[in-house]
């Protein structure tokens, strides 16, 4: 539901932009013509824009294994085209095959919701009816979560910078569940504060349900109804909705979702804060949204209110060196391609993904939607940068001349070097199991080739980083691209990195840097002392002799029997959490209560076996001199260390994995997340 944190493309785009024309399905287009926009660019006309879809969209959607898709896009006022290809419903016995149509089939825009929250918000502002600056805590009904003595504010919320840790907790409804309530899911079991407001970007869907209580509790009025009188209803978004479930009119429009071409179809889902990613759109009503925020639809926002909403949010009193990067405006990122200002948002269902791209400064925007994730897990990432790449490059092209290169700053190299290191995402959490997730997905910096720096999280089509060279102190750009990145610093010391307008990466402490390799090796010790358990057990039950020597001490016995079921318990947690992540990674619904609490506790037995593990290693030491007198020599004394290694190792191990689980959070006793 997500605007994607890094908007990659596979491999398929190089293949994508050299598709020759093929024949669609697509419904009949638009007529209009619209003069040619930018310096040297073509001419922006209804059969340019055909041509140019028809040219790649049909065998993109065949390649990738989507079912359909649907783009239209605007200029001057005016709209270009509104398409539609593939399927939005692959029928059965009962119905036929039904094409998607760009005026009648409703996608769902996911996150692009996000920003009609943030519009009915900025409507209330120019009104007077609320202030972007005032705090929000005297409007609701509700305690928000404190940290910080500074307080969080409309422009906080809507910029992603109000400092909550991300949440994941109900924002899809499991199976049979049915929608929430705007104030439910604003007061049950809210994020913790752990940035201070308006320092730190950090995508938030749980801020955005925020924002849109405090309209409500502002005007008294449901939210669905601001939407509808402040949106829908003056921009002309004539079958938008965000019901949840549809009414049995708009279910019989929706397009079905797939996680690709030729799997089952993904249920209906239910979103939740509704505000930040509910709505269901046609491409119609994409297309009328994309000309009102451009300023074609009276009754909607005036000019000023329009400049504000895409001005950025903050700057650099409160980003600090952030400010010289891309930065969220009021709902919207902001990025740059070809040299020109772009204001965008994404939005990721399971099965729905979708882009809406605005040129505030040249009057255009275009919108797409895919209904199927593809056969690989990139694709809806690669055909929606290509289209909207192509866009750019054709209708928008550079102002700069072609080929010219980028010239890094003499500190380039200097600064390469305090560049490089680990880092973590701010988008995360830090109060709840979720968090050992985000220890493990670090986010690597290098250098390059000469005084270039490579981050592991920004990629070109091949999937390789890309060159990024520090072209003025502190600000990094793409060698053969747009991307620019930002960085804060203290005395050349690195405090963030803006990775983009609303995820920042900040250094991973030393304490989780070790995580990965900490868990990999333990769990390879334990593992391997399990398959040794097993193989000694059956070989005695084979063999008939007794589980215990004639010199090993009771208590040694008992931690024999100890280790074992810790190891045990280790196997039944490690199934139950691979449930727990499979539920969290797919719309299977929540993991039950019961499966978690099994699993934390089955997990705090493992880690309990340092003890009887100890205990073991002790009575091996010990036992020597008996082995000795019990035998009328010493053993040899190369097999008298590996054991004696060997139960040390599985002590560390124990102890390993016990580390793991306390700076995870796998143990903490709120279960939510």
């Amino acid at each position: 539901m997500t605007n994607a944190l890094l908007r990659t493309a596979g491999g398929v785009v190089s293949t994508l932009l050299a598709c020759l024309l093929v024949a669609s399905c697509a419904t009949a287009p638009r007529a209009s013509v619209v003069p040619g926009l930018g310096r040297s660019a073509s001419e922006l006309t209804t059969a340019e824009a055909d041509a140019w879809l028809d040219g790649f969209v049909p065998a993109a959607l065949e390649r990738e294994g989507i079912v359909g898709a649907t783009v239209s896009i605007v200029a001057e006022g005016e709209v270009v085209t509104e398409r539609g290809w593939g399927w939005s419903d692959l029928g059965d016995e009962r119905a036929a095959r039904r094409p998607v149509d760009p005026d009648r089939t409703l996608f769902r825009i996911g996150s692009i919701s996000k920003v009609v929250t943030a519009t009915v918000v900025m409507s209330l502002v120019e009104e007077g009816v609320l202030d972007l600056d005032e705090p929000v805590q005297g409007r609701l009904d509700v305690v928000l979560p404190r940290a910080f003595d500074r307080p969080v504010t409309l422009r906080h919320l809507l910029g992603h910078t109000a400092g909550f840790e991300d949440k994941l907790t109900g924002v899809i409804a499991g199976p049979g569940q049915g929608p929430t309530t705007l104030r439910d899911a604003v007061a049950v079991e809210p994020p913790e504060q752990i940035y201070e407001p308006g320092t730190t970007p950090a995508y938030s869907n749980w801020s955005n349900g925020v924002a849109a209580y405090v309209a409500e509790r502002a005007t008294g009025r449901p939210w669905a109804e601001l939407v509808q009188e402040r949106v829908f209803d003056p921009a002309g978004m004539v079958s938008a909705t965000l019901d949840q479930p549809l009414s049995s009119g708009d279910a019989a429009v929706v397009s079905g979702g797939w996680d690709a071409a030729g799997a089952a179809a993904v249920p209906f889902e239910i979103v939740s804060p509704a505000p930040a990613g509910a709505v269901s759109a046609t491409a119609s009503d994409m297309s009328a949204f994309m000309l009102a925020q451009l300023g074609h639809a009276a009754g909607m926002l005036g000019p000023e209110a329009l400049e504000e909403m895409h001005a950025p949010a903050l700057d650099g009193d409160d980003l600090g060196g952030l400010a010289a990067g891309p930065r969220m405006t009021l709902g919207l990122f902001e990025e740059d391609r070809n040299g020109r200002r772009v204001l965008g948002h994404g939005g990721d269902l399971t099965a729905f993904h979708a882009q809406m791209d605005l040129w505030p400064d040249d009057d255009a925007g275009i919108y797409v939607s895919l209904n199927s994730t593809g056969a690989r897990g990139d694709a809806t990432t690669a055909v929606r940068e290509a289209l909207v790449d192509g866009f750019a490059d054709r209708w928008f092209p550079s102002y700069a001349a072609e080929g010219a290169a980028v010239t890094a700053t003499e500190t380039a190299g200097e600064h390469a070097d305090a560049l490089v290191g680990s880092y973590q995402v701010s988008r995360r959490a830090e109060s709840t199991f979720v968090r050992l997730f985000y220890a493990m997905s670090p986010v690597d910096i290098s250098r390059g080739t000469g005084d270039s720096v490579l981050i592991s999280a920004l990629t070109d089509t091949s999937g390789a980083p890309v060159e990024l060279v520090e072209v003025e102190p502190w600000v990094w750009q793409e060698v053969d691209g747009d991307r620019r990145v930002a960085v804060d610093q203290v005395d050349g010391a690195v405090q963030a990195i803006g990775l983009n307008p609303a995820f920042t990466l900040q250094l991973m402490p030393a304490t989780r840097q070790v995580l990965p390799l900490v868990l990999v090796v333990s769990l390879a010790v334990l593992v391997l002392a399990l398959v040794g358990t097993i193989v000694r057990a059956v070989r005695r039950v084979w063999s008939g002799r007794r589980v215990t020597g004639s010199v090993e001490s009771r208590a040694e016995t008992i931690g024999r029997v100890g280790v074992a079921v810790a190891l045990l318990a280790l196997v039944v947690a490690g199934v139950l959490w691979a449930t727990v992540a499979s539920a969290l990674l797919s719309d299977a619904g929540p993991p039950a209560a019961f499966v978690l609490r099994t699993a934390q506790v089955l997990t705090a037995v493992t880690v309990a076996g340092v003890l009887p593990a100890v205990v073991v290693l002790v009575g091996r030491v010990r036992r020597a001199p008996a082995e000795r007198a019990a035998g009328g020599g010493a053993p040899p004394r190369l097999r008298k260390v590996v054991a004696v290694a060997g139960r040390a190792l599985l002590v560390l191990a124990f102890a390993g994995l016990g580390y793991v689980a306390a700076t995870g959070g796998l143990l903490l006793p709120d279960i939510s997340y």
